[in-house]
């Protein structure tokens, strides 16, 4: 009896977050062609890390959980990039910044790439990027048929200068982008319209994050400001998360925080300017830290779909007959290991 050797596939990834990446991961060691596409200039989605020059802003994922035995895998094949911080067990603040309770279970240790969060993805895709397989800065706007073949697919992208170029020859596309984002796209195809729909359940909140300097802290005598403790979740009416960003292990010591919004006030003030919540976020951190000193450095992020409220309830979407596939910690939830497990259960499905 002779065993068929599975169909090898040119599969285009849509999103180079964990999903994407852990997605396009498992697919590349199981021997498929594939193409990772992503419209910001790097690889991380929400694992993201802004440079200062008062050192790095993890001002989207903070940290991250092991729970789950397949992730540990992966992780294993990056040894040393990540270590525990212990953040002073995170604490809970009530609205007036005093400490409430201990925020996350014991057996939860917080994990962080010592170089900043955008460096575990990048390391997880590696093999991708030397193969010259990371199409950056490139937006896809359309999924369509391919025109010289009705059973593929082509995608027709934009990129940052707004040059127009179309990617052909696909068998398969998997989106690994927020549903809101997945959802638009998929109705630009007659064949994944009624796809879209399947998303409706999903509901994300957006956040603005506030990252502040205070470099007069690192002085003889003075190590930090304000409170001792390191990392908090928020009931203030502004903000919910505060980390210090200069504890996290391997991080430059000068003073820094990273502040990320209510999702209440972020919605309120979504069309804000950045100066407005800049300054409204700044007074409500020293009203929680009692940090009054002025920062050296201050800035923010808009992220428009920050954190699932309400998730997918199963890891992916696979629909064998067009050949295009769904993932994304919405589907599970919110954490980075939820965004991994996503990605790699879709490529398994493929697989």
């Amino acid at each position: 009896m002779t065993l068929s050797t599975p169909k090898l596939k040119k599969i285009a990834v849509i999103g180079a977050g964990m999903a994407g990446v852990s997605c396009a991961r498992t697919l590349v060691q199981a021997g498929h062609q594939v193409t990772l596409f992503e419209k910001s200039k790097g690889i991380g989605g929400r694992m993201a890390t802004r440079e200062s020059a008062f050192g790095t802003f993890d001002h989207g994922a903070q940290y991250f959980t092991v729970r789950d035995a397949r992730f540990k895998l992966a992780l294993d094949t990056v040894p040393g990039l990540s270590k525990a911080w212990s953040a002073n067990a995170v604490q809970i603040l009530d609205e007036n910044g005093q400490i409430a309770a201990a925020s996350l279970p014991a057996k939860d240790v917080h994990w962080v790439p010592t170089e900043g969060m955008n460096t575990l993805p990048k390391a997880l895709a590696q093999t991708l990027l030397d193969a010259h397989k990371v199409e950056l800065e490139t937006r896809v706007t359309h999924l369509e048929r391919d025109a010289l073949n009705a059973g593929l697919w082509q995608l027709r992208t934009e990129g940052v200068d707004g040059a127009a170029h179309v990617f052909s020859g696909f068998d398969t596309v998997l989106l690994a982008i927020p549903a809101p984002q997945a959802t638009a796209l998929l109705q630009t195809a007659p064949e994944t319209s009624a796809m879209a729909q399947q998303l409706d359940v999903v509901k994300m909140a957006p956040c603005w994050t506030l990252m502040l300097a205070f470099p007069q802290a690192v002085q003889p005598g003075l190590s930090t400001l304000g409170p001792q403790w390191n990392a908090a979740r928020s009931t203030h009416h502004r903000i919910a998360w505060l980390a210090r960003e200069s504890s996290k292990p391997g991080h430059a010591n000068i003073e820094r925080w990273t502040v990320q919004a209510s999702a209440a006030f972020s919605q309120d003030h979504l069309q804000d300017d950045a100066a407005r919540v800049q300054a409204k976020l700044l007074k409500a951190f020293s009203e929680v830290t009692g940090i009054r000193a002025e920062p050296a450095h201050v800035e923010s992020h808009r992220w428009l779909y920050a954190q699932t409220t309400t998730p997918l309830g199963k890891s992916h979407l696979w629909d064998a007959k067009s050949g295009v596939g769904l993932c994304g910690d919405w589907c599970l939830g919110h954490r980075v290991e939820e965004a991994f497990i996503s990605g790699h259960e879709l490529a398994l499905a493929l697989v």
